[in-house]
Formats: structure tokens, sequence, C-alpha cells
């Protein structure tokens, strides 16, 4: 038997098929009972799930790189009665030890609908179809997607949603490269201390994504990961952050500290949203980083998963811009209500007034300057009433939002409208804060 052995480990178990019996015994063998030297191979299989069931012994004990018992076995959940018990009978009755430090069990592809897949049906949706269709990434975007605890749907309509979370997440990171292309971090980072408020706001919103991200990995809930890294692309990024932003990055001073800011934190939100997709978004997320400013490694590949930065997180300054965020959530209502009405049609042609209860207007009064912004029309004022026709907030009590043709002429370097443009000679045709801009 160990002369078997050995001729295995040497030339592997094919020569079992490759040679005589006689070539595989030593010298001389002879049947202790009957004398005879002449035998016979058997071709039966001994068992496939104890061929399976040794298959750590044979892979991770003879491998300088690996090292037993395995981290994982990975493998679906009719494996319970099969290889994960095989195996771990073996290890436990030779070794003393499972063969594995941890099990991962998963469900079956099923279709849309949770049938199973067959030709006849003509359900089945080939991985090769949907890489010629939609890209590997959006196949391995939709392997992350799903809690693979269940059994795993996929159709056209899932992957379709798919491919446009996926274009979300390629998009949010092609805004923000086409906006740090003159950024260096090492000589252009402003200081968390001297942000404004909101770029504040996003490193917090950065924290809490990365917090869950790498716990989801952790726990192997990868699900848990697509959501999380959709819903900041698409809810906190380009629905809030991105979109307030776009003022100040594209018509700020080059070099001021306003828009430093904003790269600042753009630039950490790049680097960190990369390197947490790197494994799921492999190509992209390669592709992103070749494009981004200094890059220590050659590839995100090479890189480390972000670190955590507790100093980021605010709880207090958040907790008045979730108040700020339903604000503008009504002021949007009621520019919208302007709009069908023909008052306005781009909301910088938009001027708003808020008449809120006193402890809104509080809150709210710091950042006055800024609610222009915010909300993303030419002008917008708190006062103590509103006279005429006025929109009534559904979501915050006393809450009184009117919407009015913004007063001035139209800038035409932001576009947004001032009664005091035209004063300058040498620049007529944009306003006081361009016109700081450019001089």
């Amino acid at each position: 038997m160990h002369h078997v052995a050995d001729l295995f480990e040497k030339e592997s178990s094919d020569i079992w098929y490759e040679r005589e019996a006689k070539e595989l015994l030593p010298a001389g063998t002879t049947c202790p009972a009957c004398g005879k030297t002449e035998f016979d191979k058997e071709m039966d299989i001994l068992d496939v799930w104890f061929d399976s069931g040794v298959s750590h012994a044979a892979v991770l004990e003879h491998r300088d790189n690996l090292s037993s018992p395995a981290d994982m076995y990975l493998e679906g959940s009719d494996q319970h009665r099969g290889w994960f018990h095989s195996s771990l009978l073996a290890s436990v009755g030779t070794r003393g030890v499972a063969p594995y430090k941890a099990v991962l069990t998963h469900g079956f592809v099923v279709d849309g609908s949770g049938r199973k897949m067959s030709k006849s049906v003509g359900n089945v949706v080939a991985p090769e179809d949907v890489i010629k269709k939609y890209g590997g990434e959006v196949l391995r975007l939709w392997v992350a997607a799903q809690d693979y605890r269940d059994d795993l749907r996929i159709s056209q309509e899932i992957l379709t949603r798919l491919s446009e979370a996926y274009r979300r997440i390629r998009n949010t990171c092609r805004y923000i490269l086409g906006n740090i292309a003159d950024f260096d971090p090492k000589r252009d980072s402003v200081a968390y201390g001297d942000m404004p408020e909101i770029d504040r706001w996003a490193l917090h919103q950065l924290e809490l994504l990365k917090e869950k991200v790498l716990k989801a990995y952790e726990n192997c809930e990868f699900h848990v990961l697509y959501h999380a890294v959709n819903g900041f692309c698409t809810v906190e990024m380009s629905a809030f952050y991105l979109d307030i932003l776009k003022d100040r990055v594209y018509t700020s001073r080059k070099d001021s500290v306003e828009r430093r800011s904003a790269q600042t934190a753009m630039y950490q939100i790049l680097d960190a949203l990369v390197k947490l997709t790197a494994p799921v978004l492999s190509f992209t997320t390669d592709e992103v980083w070749r494009y981004m400013p200094t890059p220590a490694e050659e590839s995100v590949h090479l890189s480390q998963f972000p670190q955590l930065k507790p100093e980021y997180r605010d709880d207090a300054l958040v907790e008045r811009w979730e108040t700020i965020i339903k604000v503008r959530a009504e002021v949007s209502k009621a520019l919208e209500q302007a709009r069908v009405q023909k008052v306005i049609g781009h909301s910088l042609d938009a001027a708003v007034a808020l008449s809120a209860p006193a402890q809104l207007r509080s809150l709210l009064e710091p950042h006055a300057a800024e609610l222009k912004s915010i909300f993303i029309v030419s002008k917008a004022e708190l006062v103590d009433t509103l006279g005429g026709d006025f929109y009534s907030a559904e979501g915050i009590a006393d809450l009184q939002i009117k919407v009015s043709a913004a007063p001035g002429e139209k800038c035409e370097r932001c576009w947004c409208y001032d009664e005091e443009l035209g004063k300058d000679s040498e620049h007529p045709g944009i306003c006081p804060k361009c016109l700081s801009a450019v001089k």
C-alpha cells in the first residue's frame, strides 16, 4: 500500500490507469494466503466523498504557500451532508481537528420568479451572455448584490437594474475625477478643522460607509456592501453633496480654500470608495486608480482598505444637517410647483423666501449665506412673514416657502441672477462673486 502511495505522490494517481498491476507492486510481491503472484487492479472508486473529504490534506499540507486548517470551505447548501461532512469526519478522525476555520454555504441560482433553471423551460441565464451584454463588472456586481444564504435570483430585469446601479457608481467616480484633476493631496489638502460644515458632513457620511462596508467584508455579507455603496453614491453624493458642490468647484477661484476644501473631501471619498469596492468592481476601480492624483501604489489591488477616522464623526453636525436636508426637500417641492406654474424654468431662475418657526429659524440663520447654494437657487432669505401665495411645507410644521423669479440679470459665468451685475466695466456680464474669482 505504501509503495503505491509513494508512486502516486511522485507521478500522480493517473498511473493507476496507465500501468499494469505488476508495475504498481514491489518486485516479488506474493499473496500470503495462496502464494500466487498475479493480481488484478480494482477499477471502482473507493468513495467519492472520501476522495473529496481528504483533499484538505492533499492540498493544504503539501504546499509552502498554504496552511492547514483552511480559512474557509465554500460550497452550496447540499454539501452539509457531502464535502463539508466527509472532510470533517476524515480530519477529526486522523488529525483531531476540523479541516476548516469557517464554512460558508450558499443557495442555488434560479430565475427571477424563483424557478429552477431549465433549458426546456428556456429560463437559463448564461454568464457568458451576461458578460457580452452588460460586461463582467455587472455580473460581479450581481454576485455581490445577492444574499447568498437564500437562492440567488437572476433575470434581465434584475441585471438591467444592476447595470444602472453600476453606472451610478462609475459616474460618481468619474465626476469626482473630473473635479480633482488639478488637485495634489500633499500640497492642496485643507485641514479638517478649516473645512466648511457641508464638507465635514460628507466625511462623516464616508466614515459611516467605511464602517458598514468593512464590517460587511468581515461578515461575508456582500449584499450589505452593495446596498451601502449604491445608496451612498445615489443619495448622499449624487442627490445632495455633489449636486450642491457644483457651483463651488466650477465658479470659485482655482486655489481658493472653498474649492480646495471640496477637492479634499472628494479626493478622500474617491480614495476610500475605490479601495472599498476593489474586490467587487476589480477592473473599474483599477481604471479609476490610474487617473487618481499621485496614487501611492501602481494598482488599487496593491493598496490596503481605508482606515477608519473616528475624528471625522460629528453627530451634532449631522443632526443639524438632517434638518437642513429636510428643509431642502420641501424647497424642492415648492420649486417644482413654481416650475409647473411657469413662474421659473431652471432652479437658478428662482428666489426663495422662507418663514420658519423660531427653533428652525435659529438653526438656519448661521447658514443663511449658504442657503442659496444648498437650494441651488439665485437668492434665498429668511423672513418673518410671507405675503401673497406661498407653499406650506408638508413635512415640517409652520414652514412656509415662497418662490418668485430671481431679481437682476443672469451671470454669464455661474448662471445665477444678481442685481449687482453690469457694474464692473471690465467684466459687465458677470456677478460680484465671479468677479472676485477671475480677478
